[in-house]
Order: C-alpha cells, then structure tokens, then sequence
C-alpha cells in the first residue's frame, strides 16, 4: 500500500508518501510555518508527488491529520487530501494530531507512558494521556494547564507537544520525573503517514476535530434586521 499523508493542522506544512509494503518514505518535505498553509500546500504536494516519481494514480490511500489544531490549518489540509482521495478515487482517513505526535514514542519503548500537550491557547491544553502499549489513558480534551498536570502525573512518561516544557515545569511528582521532555510543535509526516497505513478505512471522509468552538464568533448585534 502506497499512502499519501497530508498534515497542516499545526505549525507545519508537510506531505510524505510512505511505502507500506517496504516500509520506505518514498519522499517527504516539511515547511515549517504558523500560518500560509493554504498558499503553500498544493505546490508542496506537486513537489512530494513528483519527488517520488509517482502519480497520483498510484497512491492507494490518502491519510490527513484533522485536528486538534489550528482551525484554518487543519480545514486546509481535510479538504485538499479529500479532493485528492475523490480525484483519484481513493480512500480518505482522518489521524489525529494527539496520536502522531504519540507515535514515534510510543514505537520506540511500548512499556512508558506518553503524554501529549498542545497550546490551546488562553491558559488552556489540548491534552491526551497514553497508557503502557498505547491503550488511552486520558481521552482527548482540552483543559486548564494546572488540571492537565493533575491528569498527566505518574508514571514518569514522555512529555511531547508544543508546551511539554511548561507541563514538565509543573510536575507535581518529584520522585517520579519523566523520563524525557520534547518541545515539538507539528508531527513527524512519516509518522502520519505510517499511522494512515493501518488506519480503519470509513464510509465518511474525515472532518475536524476540534475539541473547542472557534475564538471568533459571528457578530448577531451587527447584522442587519430582515424584512
């Protein structure tokens, strides 16, 4: 299986395509960037696609991360990875980026807890909590910073996200540290791109994940009245 993984949800702007057979990243690019996703996605794309000297005829998933994240980002890339999957006629899944920042840590010693923190802004994480051998632990949410201390503690785990300093500052547990600390603000793609390989494949596309409503609302006081 040939996946074309697709991430924009945080500061990153990335696509990878991964061979699942060989176990190979056929090709893969990166971009670092807080906003722009939109304007750089698709030449991004075309770059990846040829890199790996491939079409997108060969591809035979479409995987993208749907949140939570940033809402612009992640909406840009949802809905260039289904346009893809409906052009090429091909399966769309949905990753979160809680579970592929997990990933690589979780692959790499099974038997350590993880836990994911993101900025969610306003004093708040975005927050999930892996148990021994993956299984969920704490399900995904966004909380106060001092409660996703309480929820993270024990177990001295990994600590990653875009605020893993900030919650290791707080760690509650002295006798019990975690075990390491990485200050990470986007995915790995390959690591999406591995994920999108085992994924369960759904008769719906994938949609955001947002886990809060947006900051901005619409302004009802300024809209005119209908006649």
């Amino acid at each position: 299986m040939r996946v074309f993984a697709i991430d924009t949800a945080l500061e990153a702007c990335s696509a990878a395509v991964f061979d699942n057979e060989h176990g190979t990243i056929l090709a893969s690019e990166s971009i670092p960037m807080a906003r722009g996703h939109a304007e750089a996605l698709m030449p991004l794309v075309a770059r990846v696609i040829a890199a790996a000297n491939m079409t997108f005829g060969h591809v035979d998933r479409f995987a993208v991360t749907t949140g939570p994240g940033s809402f612009t980002g992640l909406r840009v890339g949802i809905a260039a990875a289904r346009g893809l999957g409906l052009a090429a006629g091909k399966p769309v899944v949905g990753l979160s980026t809680l579970s592929a920042l997990a990933a690589p840590l979780i692959a790499a010693d099974a038997t350590i807890p993880v836990v994911v923190a993101l900025d969610a802004r306003h004093g708040h994480v975005y927050l999930q909590v892996f148990a021994t051998g993956g299984r969920t632990l704490v399900t995904p949410r966004v909380v106060p910073l001092a409660e996703a201390v309480q929820l993270a503690r024990g177990g001295a785990p990994h600590i990653v996200g875009s605020v893993a300093d900030m919650l290791a500052g707080l760690w509650l547990d002295a006798d019990r540290p975690p075990t390491s600390v990485e200050v990470q603000s986007a995915p790995e793609i390959e690591w999406v791109a591995r994920l999108g390989a085992s994924a369960e494949e759904s008769t719906s596309p994938p949609k955001p994940f947002y886990l809060r409503p947006p900051d901005a609302q619409p302004q009802h006081a300024a809209q005119l009245a209908r006649r």
